[in-house]
């Protein structure tokens, strides 16, 4: 999907092998690619000029390491997205002085007055892109992405690949995403209509005037509940249509790069100091320091060159010496891919790409003269939490709960409800509401689920009597009701038997099938009897099974050891159950068509198969499933 705009193969080879001429025309050629994908990311941000120098700076240094041309720009879509959440995670912990107040405040740095301004948006499409100011963190690096996609300036591919998850589990974040935009939309209708809702002036009255998710998600509650604001969220286009035709937002002729000397170490020792370049011409420049500074034919760079000529200042954005020493190694989720797997193909269901924490940065030891103070006891470094956007838990409240849920780095959850209740978790994390058993079906439980969220779970447990205990038949007939939310389907979670022919999950889905109705996964439960090593491949052989027979994408929403044959449950010890823990979710990050799983259960309030006690505090369970990152 590469446009007229963009070089080919043939220019980043030419590069690659040292052509100033095929460098220059790179560059130039893609810069305003990774400006939008960072301008929407960082929302406009002072900083996004910067993580783009930055990002071009780490492209151009790496080049030489890139063994395949052909993706040159997933390659550098993904250093752009490691930079932005290199940016995102040094500001999370950064005191907020008058500075960053300014840079937060200053209009001038708002991508969003920019694209609206410069492609003169108006109507539905203006509403769009100011959305964007109330979306998470997350989900606008995202959508800085798939904003492109969608302008059929990159393929789904090659978003799967910058952030790190397969096409088909990028799906599944891109549509909670674009709810989650939707909802946006109608909080710019509210606010923005005249005389204003005297009920949302109530709601909004402490409110501080930044937009932010928190917010987001009041004034749609607000806005849901309210006669006169509900109207807002009528007439939605949609949101694809809005964005297709969109151009590029043009890279301000203000976006200055660094002349960057030829010999690779220059760059390096210069990048290591933070040292700036000053009183450079035109003619002292050599190697690549030529590419940036003979653009004056091209706009983009135009600028930059002139700044140098004149003899302005630039500083370096500062490149870490463990950042370059990892130009050419493989993809990790915050290092420098050099090689990515080529993929331009059609979106296709692939594992998830496996990716782990960057290793600390490292640091050079300066001798310190002796003194007569004691030493400083160092405070005990702070745990990487392991993410996983497919790993989930199945939860009821406890102390600690919103804690746990957060440390346990689970990508969703799940409370057997159609409402969080007094289940509240850290931002960022899914909540999936279900509809438990007949009785649950009513209007209003259909719609507070379709509040809470974008994809619903079906009936609990239809095949045994003590729990949801409903027909086939009854399933059958209840299920439009269900399908009318437009929610995206789970399928009734069996407790056993979903791969035998005949059984209960078996007659639902081809009654389904005759019927016209739409399952969109299959949900499964698995309780293993067998405490060895051998119990994970017993639940892959399950896995496998079901999905040979139904060719469905998979939810494991209850699975855990307990041992039901005798008159009373048997648990294993913790010791077999924390491997089990951790082997068994390696093994399902690794199954492309297993698209979430979810531990049996979260809390560990009482004997059984807890992951957490109360306090939020994890026991050997825990820490071996937290251990899992996608």
């Amino acid at each position: 999907m590469r446009t007229p705009q963009e070089p080919g193969v043939a220019t980043v080879v030419a590069a690659r092998e040292g052509d100033q001429r095929a460098l220059d025309e790179l560059v130039a050629g893609y810069l305003p690619l990774v400006y939008n994908v960072v301008g929407h990311a960082l929302s406009g941000h002072a900083d996004t000029d910067d993580v783009v120098q930055e990002t071009m700076l780490r492209a151009v240094h790496g080049l030489s390491g890139l063994r395949d041309p052909a993706s040159f720009r997933s390659w550098l879509v993904v250093i752009a997205m490691n930079q932005v959440r290199d940016r995102h995670r040094e500001h999370l912990h950064a005191p907020v002085g008058d500075d960053a107040l300014a840079d937060l405040a200053d209009p001038g740095a708002d991508f969003v007055d920019l694209t609206i301004v410069r492609l003169q948006l108006s109507g539905q499409r203006r509403e769009v892109v100011e959305a964007t100011r109330w979306i998470g963190e997350d989900e606008r690096e995202l959508l800085s992405l798939w904003w492109l996609e969608a302008a059929g300036r990159l393929t789904r591919a090659e978003v799967a690949e910058a952030v790190g998850l397969s096409p088909q589990h990028t799906a599944v974040r891109v549509q909670r995403m674009k709810a989650q935009l939707d909802a946006a939309r109608t909080v710019v209708r509210v606010l923005r209509h005249t005389p204003r809702c005297p009920g949302l002036d109530d709601v909004v009255s402490d409110w501080d005037g930044h937009p932010s998710a928190l917010w987001r998600k009041r004034i749609v509650r607000h806005s849901r509940e309210c006669a006169r604001c509900e109207r807002a969220f009528t007439d939605l286009a949609a949101v694809e249509g809005l964005v297709a035709r969109l151009p590029l937002v043009p890279v301000p002729l203000g976006l200055e790069v660094l002349p960057l000397p030829a010999d690779p170490a220059t760059l390096t020792g210069i990048a290591a100091q933070g040292t700036a370049v000053r009183g450079t011409t035109h003619g002292q420049l050599t190697g690549f320091a030529k590419f940036w500074a003979s653009s004056a034919a091209k706009p983009i760079a135009a600028a930059a060159a002139a700044a140098v000529v004149a003899g302005v200042v630039v500083v370096v954005p500062l490149v870490r010496q463990d950042d370059v020493a990892t130009a050419a190694a493989p993809l990790t989720t915050a290092s420098i891919p050099s090689a990515p797997p080529a993929s331009s193909q059609p979106v296709s269901t692939s594992p998830s790409a496996t990716s782990s924490s960057s290793p600390a940065p490292a640091s050079t030891t300066t001798p310190v003269p002796a003194t007569t103070q004691a030493p400083v006891v160092a405070a005990p470094p702070v745990r990487p939490v392991a993410r996983s956007a497919k790993k989930g838990v199945s939860t009821w409240h406890f102390d600690g709960v919103t804690r746990a849920i957060g440390d346990v780095g689970a990508g969703w959850y799940y409370n057997w409800a159609t409402n969080r209740e007094n289940v509240a978790a850290p931002d960022g994390t899914e909540y999936v509401p279900m509809i438990w058993g007949a009785k649950t079906v009513t209007r209003a439980n259909l719609d507070t689920a379709r509040r809470e969220g974008t994809t619903l779970l079906g009936f609990n447990e239809p095949d045994l009597a003590e729990q949801s205990n409903m027909s086939v038949e009854q399933a059958l007939e209840l299920w439009p009701q269900l399908q009318a939310t437009g929610m995206r389907l789970g399928s009734p979670a069996v407790a056993h038997g979903a791969d035998t022919p005949g059984g209960w999950l078996d007659r639902f889905l081809s009654g389904a099938k005759a019927r016209g109705s739409r399952v969109d996964f299959i949900t499964l439960h698995w309780y293993g009897s067998d405490f060895s090593a051998a119990a994970v491949g017993h639940l892959k052989n399950y896995l496998e099974a079901v999905h040979a027979r139904y060719g469905l994408p998979i939810w494991v929403t209850e699975y855990s050891l307990m041992d039901f044959s005798g008159g009373s449950v048997r648990y294993p010890t913790q010791s077999e159950l924390a491997a089990f823990a951790r082997d068994s979710s390696a093994m399902m990050e690794g199954l492309s068509y297993v698209e979430r799983y979810a531990w049996f259960a979260l809390p560990a309030d009482k004997p059984g198969t807890g992951l957490y006690l109360p306090g939020g505090t994890p026991n050997a369970v825990g820490e071996a499933y937290r251990s899992t990152t996608s």
